[in-house]
């Protein structure tokens, strides 16, 4: 029975542990499931490899996924280890090892779409499935966020989008499923310039890795990594050197995942009871906390606003007050320079009569001329 999110977080108001003990529920693992080990997978040859990335490029497109912090054809990257995240669903890491000689080995990495997926296994709402086109795909609508799947990979492929609040979701390769649907290659496949990597029914991949090795055993070891790990992959891989030496596990044995999961699952009907109630639990914190959060908030906004406030008149009183001052000095200033000029007017008036005073010929006194009477 699928549940959609919205439906699943309705269980949490109304479903609580007696309600729920004792009702039956069933795992995706407590049913065993052989995958489909005619469908289509890809061979990946990693002596053919030359980690030009294009790969990586070609899924970036396909999938419609951010652009990278680096370009594709920045090839620095490969000077450190890397993985899948749920923004990029493929990478090429370099290996240097002794037994290759030191010479630089190419790996592509994916999810494997094993033909009995761990994720599918360990999710008991159905939220992945294998599909008959080799293709392991997510379904987001019914996933409730538990990352079993993320804890159940041997591989370590599933990542999921914490930056999304709201709509999270578990993020991996699909191996391209709708192109497979439309008769298409992956996009990885499509544009691999040195056919490192090969599209086909599993069993003819399986003997073209076989004839490979046959006829070239001195650039292949005897091994074809995904042919029976975990009971078998879609993704396939052969090279010159030991998977061991790849970043590849050799430590998961040939039983598929469901088999190893099936007893602990078979618990998943009280899980499935007692989630509701845990949840809600957490709900109900987290509510509060972002109760508390967004009046501790509102507060300091509001603090932030008052001091803002005081500071805002300290600093207007503080302008004013310089204006004021400053429209002080400016009229004594002004003051002081009319009464110079007047000062100075006043001089130069005074001085120029006496300019004009000095210039003036001095005239006959009548008093003192002398008269008819006096001679």
């Amino acid at each position: 029975m699928a549940i959609s999110r919205r439906k699943f977080l309705g269980w949490m108001g109304a479903a609580g542990l007696g309600a729920t003990v004792g009702k039956s529920a069933h795992a995706a693992s407590n049913k065993h499931f052989e995958g489909y080990p005619d469908s289509p997978g890809v061979l990946h040859d990693i002596v053919r490899c030359v980690g030009c990335r294009s790969c990586e490029a070609a899924c970036n497109s396909v999938n419609q996924l951010p652009p990278p912090e680096q370009s594709f054809k920045d090839l620095t990257v490969l000077d450190r280890k890397r993985r899948t995240d749920a923004k990029t669903y493929t990478v090429v890491n370099r290996f240097e090892t002794e037994s290759g000689g030191n010479a630089p080995i190419f790996v592509k990495n994916q999810c494997n779409h094993c033909l009995e997926p761990a994720c599918a296994s360990a999710c008991f709402v159905h939220a992945f499935t294998k599909t008959k086109e080799g293709a392991v795909i997510y379904d987001e609508s019914v996933c409730v966020g538990c990352r079993y799947c993320m804890i159940a990979c041997p591989f370590e492929i599933p990542t999921y989008e914490y930056d999304k609040a709201l709509t999270p979701r578990v993020m991996k390769c699909t191996l391209c499923h709708p192109r497979l649907l439309e008769g298409k290659l992956p996009g990885c496949v499509e544009v691999c310039p040195t056919e490192a990597l090969t599209f086909g029914r599993r069993e003819d991949l399986l003997n073209i890795a076989r004839e490979r090795i046959r006829r070239q055993p001195d650039r292949y070891i005897d091994q074809i990594y995904g042919e029976n790990e975990m009971g078998g992959t879609s993704w396939l891989y052969i090279a010159g050197t030991p998977f061991r030496e790849l970043g590849k596990r050799e430590d998961l044995g040939l039983t598929p995942a469901p088999a190893l999961t099936a007893g602990a699952l078979g618990a998943v009907p009280i899980v499935v009871g007692l989630w509701p109630v845990l949840l809600t639990g957490i709900y109900a914190v987290s509510q509060r906390k972002d109760k508390i959060a967004r009046e501790e908030q509102s507060e300091a906004i509001a603090d932030a606003v008052a001091a803002s406030k005081e500071d805002a008149a300290a600093e207007l009183k503080k302008v004013l007050a310089m204006k004021e001052k400053e429209k002080e000095t400016a009229i004594n200033m002004a003051v002081k320079k009319a009464l110079e000029e007047a000062a100075k007017a006043q001089e130069e008036e005074a001085a120029k009569a006496q300019e004009e005073e000095a210039a003036e010929p001095p005239q006959d006194d009548p008093e003192s001329k002398p008269t008819e009477e006096d001679s």
